[in-house]
């Protein structure tokens, strides 16, 4: 989307000193100083929409008010900031709301490890505890997945570049083709299920399976219903736990909490960050079925692990916007209204839409196309980004709290920025 150095005197020390592997700077060479809701504000003052919530970690937006007020409050009560994993009232408080409002009116039972400070972390504690209850190492993981770079979780994501990084093999990993890999017609549940029925199929009999219901960084490919339930009961026969990342989709992204909830799933293992924090502060969760929560104590530990703050936020994320349906009722239209829009979009354009909830985008069928279209947009003052195995999907993750015209203005400016770069929809229908 953009040249890889920074193009204003006030970012030159980030070219000077920050390391090379930075990412979304390069796409979004600004100076940002402050943020509320769906907007992000220059240095200068410059005004930005924000559709991209630091990639489905800000559901609820920047700085939400009544989050920012608790957390002032706390420290300005020398509430504890750091308590590894100790017992604290912040700490209290969250597990409390979190059983009251999240798990039990779903008839859900987990216990909560809090891992560290990222979503990475919360797959590395799955898929070791995976090997422990099971004593197996081989994991499933699926085309196109993104379940973190540290290498444990690496080893699961499928992204050639990502996995470039780790310059070492990446083992104890079996690569499956997710829902629809090879097309509508052949079913890669059932292929899957031979390929760990046949003794001489070589697949080692697996620890778990890892899955996303929607691929977020894979480019926006969301599993059906029915596939994910052969999915699960696939691993019920093979003697592998089922875990579901909901990383990226869950936290309401996909219209509930949870992104399986109306799929009749019951994951053994879950792996929650990114906004569970609800303000942005590091905040990592693995939720574990009961019977499967054999760790001896430290066996999988973080210095960041006791994030009062986070705790703080996530309390009232939790109780300002899940108690009852009338968020998830909202998201829900959001949903339905941010689809039609995107579908006019493509329609124009002769593309097709991904993903569900509010997460989705459009499939440009190229990285340079879609790359062509996120800067267009940035030089209208909206931020947005790619995602997909090749960069070629244009992708929506807007605050799920945006108001409903601040979408409409983010949506007018797509359709300027695909109509800049693919022409005029009258044009081409005229030729």
């Amino acid at each position: 989307m953009s040249d890889d150095t920074t193009t204003d005197d006030n970012t030159e020390i980030f070219d000077r000193v920050e390391s090379q592997v930075r990412s979304y700077s390069r796409s979004f060479p600004r100076l940002f100083a402050k943020a509320t809701g769906a907007t992000l504000y220059g240095e200068d003052g410059r005004r930005y929409l924000d559709l991209l919530a630091g990639c489905s970690t800000l559901n609820y937006g920047h700085n939400d008010p009544d989050m920012k007020r608790a957390l002032i409050d706390y420290i300005g009560t020398d509430g504890i900031a750091h308590g590894l994993d100790m017992f604290t009232a912040a700490k209290r408080e969250f597990i409390s709301a979190f059983e009251d409002i999240v798990l039990k009116p779903r008839g859900l039972r987990y216990k909560m490890q809090f891992t560290g400070p990222t979503g990475a972390n919360a797959v590395e504690a799955a898929l070791k505890l995976a090997r422990k209850v099971t004593g197996r190492h081989n994991v499933i993981a699926f085309t196109n997945g993104f379940h973190g770079v540290t290498l444990g979780a690496l080893a699961a994501t499928g992204n050639g570049g990502h996995r470039e990084g780790a310059a070492m093999p990446l083992s104890g990993v079996h690569r499956a083709p997710y829902d629809g890999y090879y097309g509508a017609d052949i079913d890669t549940a059932e292929l899957l299920d031979r390929e760990l029925s046949d003794p001489g199929s070589g697949v080692d009999a697996p620890a778990a399976f890892i899955v996303e219901t929607v691929q977020g960084e894979g480019g926006l490919n969301a599993a059906s219903a029915e596939w994910l339930r052969k999915i699960e009961a696939i691993a019920r026969k093979h003697g592998a736990l089922f875990i579901v990342d909901d990383i990226q989709a869950g936290c309401g992204r996909t219209g509930t909490f949870f992104s399986f909830e109306e799929f009749g799933l019951s994951p053994d293992i879950i792996t929650l960050a990114k906004s569970l924090s609800g303000m942005g502060l590091p905040l990592a969760v693995t939720l574990i079925k009961p019977e499967h929560d054999i760790w001896g104590p430290a066996e999988h530990n973080g210095t960041f692990r006791g994030n009062n703050h986070a705790f703080v936020t996530a309390r009232v994320a939790l109780e300002k916007f899940w108690k009852g349906n009338a968020f998830q009722d909202e998201i829900a239209e959001k949903g339905r209204h941010l689809r039609d829009r995107l579908e006019a979009i493509a329609g124009d354009h002769g593309l097709k839409t991904k993903g569900r909830g509010m997460m989705r985008g459009i499939d440009t069928g190229s990285g340079d196309l879609a790359s062509a279209v996120c800067a267009a947009c940035f030089d209208r003052d909206l931020i947005i980004e790619t995602s997909g195995p090749n960069d070629e999907i244009v992708k929506v993750l807007c605050p799920l709290t945006i108001a409903n015209g601040e979408l409409d203005a983010g949506l007018d400016i797509m359709r300027q920025a695909f109509d800049q770069v693919f022409g005029e929809p009258r044009l081409i229908a005229a030729e």
